[in-house]
């Protein structure tokens, strides 16, 4: 598949074509790629499974970020296949330099921290470019529109772009916005709960604010998120702002590691100010794994989910 793209590109050139050249948006900065990235290294189990629904698992030299955090799943697995993983936590410039990485799909707090020894600067000397998270450019840019499915949307039809599979990705795209019409049209009459997000127990609660994707999803599924009005992606509350707005309908956070939202669900059963609240006293509530709640292929599924879960009588 290699040789074949390669002998393409070679013959447009030899022919008068336009070399490859692709830009996109990075943060809102021009992005430019004048050859395909063929040694990718992807971040975290969401933007894999990007990558995997666009077939690219031969272009990928390694994946980072799994492991350390207990994210894999057997399906994971499977797609993922030979690809080895080189940092179970986060990457170090060494670890892309080794894989011999031109491209490195990842995000702020998603396999790079601003100032960290891996950003785009840093890793820019060594030949490797780096495709950030849409999602969480808010780390670096506060004036960012509030978040929407077009986090994954755009996402993907970037890498779509630059992979050169456009087709493949607008194909994508195109199914998961005629699924997510088919699911705003089934909630649209219906009440919108009250719905808190909450990352496991803890002395104050991690949750997403209005620049997640987890805010956009819960409006999808016909909710209202409470902490839609903090001013970050993911970030941390107090429990008496949350139990003062009521939540009717949690939604928690389901890891591979035992600390799965069952768990989780009986620690607010026994907190002093979230046991009184709707939610916890009708046991409404729903729990979501990690790459269901970051931007990614398995969004659209869990939307329905928790639309499904919010609004018993829907299909």
């Amino acid at each position: 598949m290699k040789t074949l793209r390669s002998a393409a590109l070679l013959l447009g050139v030899a022919s008068g074509a336009a070399a490859y050249e692709v830009t996109v948006d990075n943060c809102g900065a021009p992005l430019v790629f004048e050859t395909m990235p063929e040694r990718m290294v992807v971040h975290d189990i969401n933007m894999s499974e990007m990558a995997f629904a666009l077939g690219l698992q031969d272009r990928m030299v390694g994946v980072t970020g799994i492991t350390g955090w207990y994210k894999t799943s057997p399906e994971f697995d499977t797609k993922r296949g030979e690809i080895p993983e080189l940092a179970p936590k986060y990457p170090s410039i060494e670890n892309l330099i080794s894989a011999s990485a031109d491209l490195f799909f990842a995000g702020w707090y998603y396999g790079m921290k601003p100032g960290g020894d891996v950003t785009p600067d840093t890793l820019a000397p060594f030949g490797i470019k780096t495709l950030v998270l849409t999602e969480s450019c808010v780390h670096l840019d506060k004036d960012r529109p509030v978040a929407s499915m077009d986090l994954l949307f755009n996402d993907v039809l970037r890498l779509g772009r630059v992979m050169q599979v456009e087709d493949k990705a607008e194909a994508l795209v195109a199914d998961w916005r005629a699924q997510l019409a088919g699911i705003e049209a089934q909630t649209a009459d219906q009440p919108k709960p009250r719905v808190f997000l909450l990352d496991g127990p803890a002395d104050a609660p991690f949750t997403a604010g209005k620049f997640a994707i987890p805010d956009a999803m819960i409006t999808a599924a016909g909710g209202s998120s409470v902490t839609h009005d903090m001013d970050t992606s993911w970030g941390r509350t107090s429990w008496e702002a949350v139990a003062a707005a009521n939540p009717e309908f949690l939604v928690l956070l389901d890891y591979q590691n035992g600390n799965g939202a069952e768990d989780t669900f009986k620690f607010l059963q026994q907190h002093p100010v979230m046991a009184h609240t709707d939610a916890v006293r009708n046991e409404r509530w729903v729990g979501l794994r990690y790459e269901e709640l970051t931007p990614g292929p398995a969004n659209i599924a869990a939307i329905a989910k928790m639309a499904r879960a919010m609004h018993p009588g829907l299909n």
